[in-house]
């Protein structure tokens, strides 16, 4: 009969042990899973920001609440939702902006303020030239080669023709939303993982809280 009640104490001892190892064992393996797609997101993305990386988040499981989460906080992952299931990309504002002429940033991309700051100088301006709308700048004459004033009579009397402004430079040029084929490979990444690391995290959460058990 000790053993039996032995046994039956240790049975007793599992039971309230099982929902709290199996809490633990469901965060460890979404912590797992999340730091697995912050470097997956470095490796798949080009030159991504640290913000887009450290979007990646995860949230513990509790012994009454047996649900762990791994997420992409709300902003990143609306652009990068193309690159999970395909579609175009997002567009923060109604146009695609594609740098051609101006300065970028070290992750290659164009600074929040930039358009804003473009937008204020004087020799910068909004249009279409040549069907290419965008942002243009427009380029300095040299002096003494303005076009507004034709050039001296030649010498058969006749005016030279007037010496054509130069070109504007293109900044930024407006497109489209552009197609995107899915890369990223998340939510597979993710199923894989769990599949794989939760048997064994359960099995050592399990001896671990067997172990400390009172």
């Amino acid at each position: 009969m000790a053993d039996f009640r032995d046994l039956s104490q240790e049975l007793q001892k599992l039971k309230k042990q099982i929902p709290f190892a199996t809490a633990q064992a469901l965060t460890s393996v979404a912590r797992q899973i999340a730091a697995a797609e912050k470097t997956a997101f470095q490796r798949k993305l080009e030159n991504p920001t640290p913000f887009t990386v450290n979007s990646v988040g995860s949230a513990g499981a509790r012994r009454d609440n047996l649900i762990a989460k791994v997420f992409v906080r709300d902003i990143a992952a609306g652009y990068l939702e193309p690159l999970e299931f395909g579609g175009v990309h997002k567009l923060n504002g109604q146009a695609l902006l594609n740098p051609k002429n101006v300065k970028l940033n070290k992750y290659g991309n164009l600074s929040r303020n930039k358009l804003s700051q473009l937008k204020a100088k004087s020799d910068v301006f909004i249009g279409d030239i040549d069907g290419i709308n965008g942002v243009w700048q427009r380029v300095k004459v040299k002096k003494g080669k303005k076009g507004k004033k034709r050039q001296k009579r030649s010498a058969n009397g006749t005016h030279r023709p007037r010496v054509k402004n130069p070109m504007p430079k293109l900044l930024i040029r407006f497109g489209d939303a552009l197609p995107v084929k899915p890369t990223l490979g998340y939510m597979d990444r993710a199923e894989k993982m769990a599949a794989g690391l939760m048997p064994g995290a359960l099995s050592k959460a399990i001896d671990e809280a067997l172990r400390t058990a009172r």
